[in-house]
């Protein structure tokens, strides 16, 4: 199955450690936003590297076989207890608290007030004041507003596994054979954060396997 990478910037993983987050890595989020980008791509038996910048090289953070793909609605209400800015799916109005000013109500990804009426076609009804929050992890909550899909599975832990810069110039990136590409290197012969930053990119096969040989001894 395919590998892919998605770029976690230097102030986020600072956030993780800060936050005491070592894994195990369970979920990728994915959505309009360039910092959490569209997974579309992704399926079931595939997996997802998160990466960053660290020395001047590719830091590989974490490793995740995905069992399942759906909506972040749906991952963040069963694992998280409440859905924590996830997009509210079609069918499903969400009643929320005061926090949120005037609108007691969202549904599909618009607000209502007490005195709006609610769409047609309304099949599932939540309730935050009925819902309790679950212990989670800091990376299972969405980087920002608006998360739509949810890979997930149970990965391995999170910490930074730098790779040589030779090696990290062999390897290639694209949606197809004919399209990979190496990641572009900076002025300095360093990794560019902007060759990893904005997309989920697919890994070619050999360089999967590569990956792969950072995490054989934590099987």
């Amino acid at each position: 199955m395919a590998g892919y990478i998605v770029y976690w910037a230097k102030d986020y993983v600072k956030a993780l450690e800060k936050a005491g987050d070592k894994g195990p890595f369970r979920v990728v989020y994915g959505s309009q936003h360039t910092v959490m980008p569209y997974i579309s791509s992704v399926k079931a038996g595939d997996t997802i590297y998160p990466v960053t910048v660290q020395n001047g090289t590719l830091a590989v953070l974490a490793r995740l076989p995905v069992n399942r793909v759906e909506s972040a609605f749906e991952y963040t209400v069963r694992e998280l207890g409440r859905r924590h800015s996830a997009l509210i799916p079609e069918g499903v109005a969400y009643y929320t608290d005061e926090r949120f000013g005037p609108f007691v109500c969202w549904a599909g990804g618009s607000g209502y007030t007490g005195k709006t009426r609610l769409p047609d076609g309304i099949t599932r009804v939540f309730r935050e004041s009925e819902m309790e929050e679950r212990p989670h992890l800091f990376h299972q909550v969405p980087k920002t507003c608006c998360a739509e899909q949810a890979a997930s599975g149970e990965g391995s832990a999170i910490f930074p596994r730098e790779v040589p810069i030779e090696i990290v110039q062999a390897m290639r990136f694209g949606p197809t054979k004919a399209k990979e590409k190496a990641l572009r290197m900076n002025q300095n012969g360093g990794l560019a954060s902007t060759s990893l930053a904005g997309f989920v990119r697919k890994m070619s096969g050999d360089t999967q396997k590569i990956f792969e040989t950072l995490f054989e001894s934590e099987a």
